[in-house]
């Protein structure tokens, strides 16, 4: 089992680090193997719609969205953590996504998705729903916790003082494990779902 963690924060060891941090110890307690890729700190711009990725199969743009798309590829889980800005996820993180998700081709069915938000007080809720599209427009089941997947903190260490927010970073990651888990064995026993040709509309017709 591994699991993708990406830091949408520019800072290495803020809240948001600090609530992955509980994740990966109950992940790697688990034998579950982890990768963090720190995204918030890039110059990351956002798609340009060129289409390009339908003939390469890769990012017009080749930085930090191309030198993980093969982690994505290759993992069972991917957990996604976000500052909350004005209400939404950092911009760098929402550019990331928007291009590693489009770009790349492989099925990610059942792969196990997670996203966990760190605030000062409000945006938490409207952070949470903005990241987890990825997910379901993917056909990746969303790994629940106690509550939702929020933290608290402004200054560096108070995430850690959050001890409902910490708690439910740990049963996120727990629970993720048993998900992660249980698709495996599905999988070997009955195959993914089978899947319909995908049947495109547009609103004007």
């Amino acid at each position: 089992m591994k699991v993708m963690m990406v830091n949408g924060s520019p800072k290495p060891k803020g809240n948001t680090a600090a609530a992955l941090e509980e994740m990966r110890k109950i992940f790697e307690a688990a034998g579950v193997e982890t990768e963090m890729v720190h995204v918030g700190n890039k110059p990351i711009r956002g798609c340009i719609a060129c289409q390009k990725c339908s003939e390469t199969g890769k990012c017009v743009f080749d930085d930090l969205v191309n030198e993980t798309a093969s982690l994505f590829e290759e993992c069972d889980g991917l957990v996604v953590g976000t500052p909350v800005y004005y209400a939404s996820a950092n911009a760098t993180v929402i550019a990331y996504l928007d291009r590693l998700f489009f770009s790349t081709h492989f099925d990610k069915t059942m792969k196990v998705g997670a996203s966990v938000v760190v605030s000062r007080r409000g945006g938490s809720s409207s952070t949470f729903d903005e990241m987890n599209k990825y997910f379901t427009i993917s056909g990746m089941p969303v790994a629940p916790s106690q509550y939702w997947n929020m933290v608290y903190g402004l200054e560096p260490g108070d995430a850690a003082k959050d001890a409902e927010g910490m708690q439910t970073m740990r049963t996120l990651a727990r629970n993720m494990v048993f998900l992660m888990q249980s698709i495996a064995l599905g999988k070997e026993k009955y195959g993914l779902p089978e899947k319909e040709p995908w049947t495109p509309t547009h609103f004007i017709r």
